[in-house]
């Protein structure tokens, strides 16, 4: 940021442009080149990774890290350094044990609010009783939703089952334990608390502002808005003012207010991107409320049908199509043309994506149609 005389008015933020930004982050997501970090380092740095489905997270860190192998995701989850529960925007991620411990809390007043939108259905309801029962149940012996939707009906017959797991979900911290989530195994959602499947209590619900810190180091340069998107939080504008002396500022291309880490790297824009394969559900696309820094305006909702979403790919950095793995097949759906150098450079990425998660196995690399 430019320094000012004393008395001077404050010289006004600099613009970033999508270019811009998408090369910021990309470089905080370890998308411009791979990181030598371990993967349980990366789903610190990242602040977890959204993980609705077993596989995402290992795609996501093979496209993020060099040397990257899926035991070295499932080796900390199956030692419990790392874990799979429900965080933010309501969805299951994987983060490594302290986050786990202290991030559930920092969203838990956004999972109370959730808990406000089945009240019907949970009519005579205490919610702190409901919360020490589904403790006792899933600390006793692991349950899967449905054994404890079953046990907790014992308590309130008349009460919504649906709205009765809901709620156990919102008002604890609810691990998946393994051999859910391991590459390779297959294993029910079965559930028991963070506490419980760590061996430590929760940490106190945390100020804000080391979190606002965490995600412009991942996430950033960004606005207010985009960090409450990505934590599905409101009222995180006093967390930025407070923080406001450590940071820099800038403008996008609207006019909006981007806050950013001073020592963060800002890459020049015309800097390569090289072709990256990314799950579904990766954070991302999902982590700002104005996601033209990765998705072009023409291009905006075709990674998304109704509730799905497919696999992606960018290309330049931006997305660009989709990809599916069909029997022996990696079929990949551009949105528009690629040259043949291009293509060949998606090709090779996607050859060595397939050399990491499977091994062993040929594939046969050609374009295609992937929404169905």
């Amino acid at each position: 940021m430019t320094k000012t005389k004393r008395g001077a008015a404050p010289a006004p933020a600099g613009v970033l442009g999508a270019r811009a930004l998408n090369r910021a982050t990309l470089a905080r997501q370890l998308l411009l080149r791979r990181s030598p970090m371990t993967a349980e380092e990366a789903v610190g740095h990242l602040v977890g990774l959204q993980a609705q489905n077993v596989k995402p997270p290992y795609y996501a860190l093979a496209a993020r890290l060099d040397g990257f192998t899926p035991e070295a995701l499932s080796g900390p989850m199956a030692s419990r350094a790392v874990a799979r529960l429900v965080t933010l925007r309501s969805t299951i991620h994987t983060h490594t044990a302290d986050d786990c411990l202290t991030l559930r809390p920092l969203v838990q007043p956004a999972r109370d609010r959730e808990l406000n939108s089945f009240r019907k259905g949970l009519a005579g309801v205490c919610p702190d009783r409901l919360a020490a029962l589904a403790r006792e149940l899933v600390e006793a012996e692991p349950r899967t939703m449905g054994q404890l939707r079953e046990a907790l009906l014992k308590e309130w017959p008349d009460a919504d089952p649906g709205a009765l797991a809901v709620a156990a979900r919102c008002k604890l911290p609810l691990v998946q334990v393994t051999p859910r989530g391991l590459w390779g195994r297959s294993g029910q959602v079965t559930l028991t608390t963070a506490e419980h499947w760590l061996g430590r209590p929760a940490e106190p619900a945390p100020s804000p502002d080391g979190t606002v810190l965490r995600y412009l180091a991942a996430f950033g340069p960004a606005s207010v808005k985009d960090m409450q998107v990505w934590a599905g939080l409101t009222r995180l504008r006093d967390a930025f003012e407070r923080l406001r002396p450590r940071l820099v500022t800038f403008r996008d291309d609207n006019g909006v207010e981007l806050f950013d880490l001073p020592d963060a790297p800002r890459p020049d824009p015309d800097t390569p991107a090289p072709p990256r394969f990314l799950p579904e559900f990766d954070n991302l696309l999902l982590s700002h409320a104005d996601r033209t820094r990765v998705v072009p305006p023409e291009y905006r909702g075709r990674h998304w049908r109704g509730n799905i979403a497919y696999r992606t790919l960018l290309v330049d950095g931006f997305l660009a199509g989709l990809w599916r793995l069909d029997g022996d097949a990696l079929v990949i759906e551009t949105f528009g043309r690629l040259g043949r150098d291009r293509w060949e450079e998606v090709a090779a990425e996607g050859e060595r994506m397939l050399r990491v998660l499977h091994p062993g196995t040929a594939y046969d690399v050609r374009p295609g149609t992937v929404r169905g």
